[in-house]
């Protein structure tokens, strides 16, 4: 049986890491990614160990109980929360701004389990139309089994979204920068129509991070990354998280905990590793793909070049304004249309082909027959999504190269 001095202990474990949670809110952004962390065991370990448990023990029957009815934050089974996700979780909130999150074992788990803690038969949905693929199979093909409408809004006329607000609309649904057009939405302008209708502002932060955009100091109620992407940033291992207000965010930890979604506490070790370098790896990738973007630009093969920071971009003040830099994503335009690009992508030398994005090595895409083939053809054209167009995830190594690369298979 636990003795008194052993319950003390561990209360006073629950105060420091308060304390220093309190501490960790007057850092800055590299400090707290780096800082925050799960309190110390007796070992007195320097980094934090890895959890790899499926539950957890008790010493008396009353904490076991006390833990089951939420009166308690005692670990319980590592499906509902570990030490390691709770350490990721923590990191999260602190870098976005949030109250509390719930941390899963891919990014389209968390869009997902949002979603389904928050709907029911009969209610309506906003979502800006440039979404990732999944997500649109989500609203395509399965909200209207479970009679569940949507609406989507063109990007680049969000005064459109009011017209389109129901009164079963339960809230708004936007990526910004979205996958892949790389289109900016102003997060303020769809904050004050969401707060007018009193409904909720879901924004996917995926390709800015929480270092480039705080879509919650703007007025989002939730915000969900694809943790796969940036926040690992070697193309390790997989992971989502949603982070937001406390009543909502324990909804969607009441959902995933019964559903089982949940993030594995090794991933989510690697994650919290990885969330140290994020800042440091987050400049370098904008600093690259500004330089190839303005490279680029105007080249001969090219129809278009975006990126969020080139003057060109049509969003280019709602980038100015809500982002610190524009992102490690660029999008090209190549005449001739797919058969071009099919040409440009075999052509490359040591960029790779992959449907993955935020990794320390460039990777090119082509959405159109890949991660956004499931579309048609006129529902892609409506998202900017042409034949032509091939999505660039600027990676970490040099410049030179990365552009070099580039400029070689254009040839």
């Amino acid at each position: 049986m636990r003795t008194n001095s052993a319950t003390s202990a561990k209360n006073a474990q629950r105060s420091l890491r308060l304390e220093q949670n309190n501490i960790m809110e007057n850092k800055q952004f590299e400090t707290q990614a780096i800082r925050a962390q799960l309190e110390r065991t007796d070992y007195n370990e320097h980094s934090a160990p890895l959890f790899l448990t499926s539950s957890f023990v008790f010493d008396t029957a009353e904490e076991m109980r006390a833990a089951f009815n939420e009166e308690s934050d005692d670990f319980i089974y590592s499906r509902y929360v570990n030490p390691n996700t709770s350490e990721f979780i923590n990191k999260v909130c602190l870098l976005e701004g949030a109250d509390a999150g719930f941390a899963t074992a891919t990014g389209m788990a968390a869009i997902f389990t949002t979603f389904m803690s928050i709907l029911k038969s009969g209610d309506h949905v906003v979502s800006c139309s440039s979404v990732f693929g999944a997500t649109h199979a989500v609203f395509t093909k399965y909200f209207p089994k479970w009679n569940i409408s949507y609406s989507y809004f063109n990007t680049n006329n969000a005064n459109e979204i009011e017209k389109l607000i129901k009164p079963e609309t339960k809230f708004i649904y936007l990526e910004t920068p979205t996958n892949p057009a790389i289109e900016l939405i102003d997060l303020e302008l769809v904050a004050a129509v969401a707060k007018k209708h009193n409904i909720l502002l879901i924004v996917d932060n995926c390709f800015a991070t929480p270092y480039l955009q705080n879509p919650i100091k703007y007025g989002a109620d939730l915000v969900i990354h694809s943790a796969t992407k940036y926040m690992d940033g070697q193309g390790r291992v997989l992971g989502g998280i949603v982070v937001g207000k406390k009543e909502l965010v324990h909804d969607i930890y009441l959902f995933g905990r019964l559903t089982g979604p949940s993030m594995s506490p090794f991933n989510a070790w690697v994650l919290s590793k990885s969330l140290e370098t994020l800042a440091l790896r987050m400049d370098r990738h904008c600093e690259n793909a500004l330089y190839v973007a303005q490279k680029l630009e105007g080249h001969a093969q090219l129809e278009n070049v975006s990126y969020p920071f080139l003057p060109s971009h049509p969003h280019h003040a709602i980038a100015k304004k809500q982002m610190k830099a524009g992102g490690g994503i660029i999008t090209l335009t190549l005449k001739g249309g797919y058969e071009a690009a099919k040409q440009f992508l075999d052509k490359l030398q040591m960029i790779k082909i992959s449907p993955n994005l935020g990794d320390a090595r460039s990777i090119v895409t082509h959405p159109a027959s890949s991660t956004h083939c499931k579309l048609s053809e006129e529902e892609r054209l409506k998202v900017g999504i042409t034949p032509g167009l091939i999505r660039v995830s600027i990676g970490l190594e040099n410049k030179e190269d990365i552009l070099n690369d580039l400029l070689s298979a254009l040839k």
